[in-house]
């Protein structure tokens, strides 16, 4: 696997599905920053809900996956799910077929937000379980000060630049920041 971190504001995400799983992706999506297109055929009263104006009744057509280039594929029959997979592949987009492997370009990790850091733990679909395990840790480990942290080294860094700073004292201020607050291991 090679981790990525994909900022949504750049790219066309969509989600096709119906149920309880296509809404838990939706709000992991939403937690992210994407506001992914829906589509579903038969959409639960709480997905129609939450996706709102994103919401599009129907599977999406070949023209519409041309659009998009991360989709997500929840809750759907396999049959259905394959094809859907496949079409899209063969305009060159990535998938995600919720707990199916064989018809997965990409899995989705766990993950930890403490504002502008991101931590991801993923098992490449070999146990989402194992993946959430590894969220729980990371969590505990990565505790809320993280969050301040950053954004005190994004200001200062921010800051460093304007005033024309090299690379080596911009890493050298966020060290003994994150040292001042015991976040560097020594």
């Amino acid at each position: 696997m090679i981790p990525v971190h994909l900022d949504p504001a750049f790219v066309q995400i969509a989600l096709i599905g119906n149920g309880l799983v296509t809404l838990r992706r939706l709000r992991w999506l939403r937690e992210g920053g994407a506001d992914p297109r829906v589509f579903a055929d038969d959409p639960s009263a709480a997905l129609a809900q939450e996706a709102g104006l994103a919401l599009r009744i129907g599977l999406p057509s070949d023209a519409d996956l041309t659009f998009f280039q991360l989709i997500w594929i929840a809750d759907l029959p396999e049959t259905k799910a394959s094809a859907l997979a496949a079409c899209a592949r063969a305009f060159g987009r990535l998938v995600n077929v919720e707990d199916v492997n064989a018809l997965c370009d990409f899995h989705s990790p766990a993950v930890v937000r403490r504002g502008a850091l991101t931590l991801s733990a993923g098992t490449g679909g070999a146990s989402p379980t194992a993946a959430r395990a590894a969220r729980g840790r990371l969590a505990r480990a990565f505790d809320q000060d993280w969050e301040s942290a950053l954004t005190e080294i994004s200001a200062a860094r921010a800051r460093l630049r304007a005033e024309g700073a090299a690379p080596a004292a911009l890493k050298a201020d966020a060290e003994e920041r994150l040292r001042r607050r015991g976040l560097l291991e020594p």
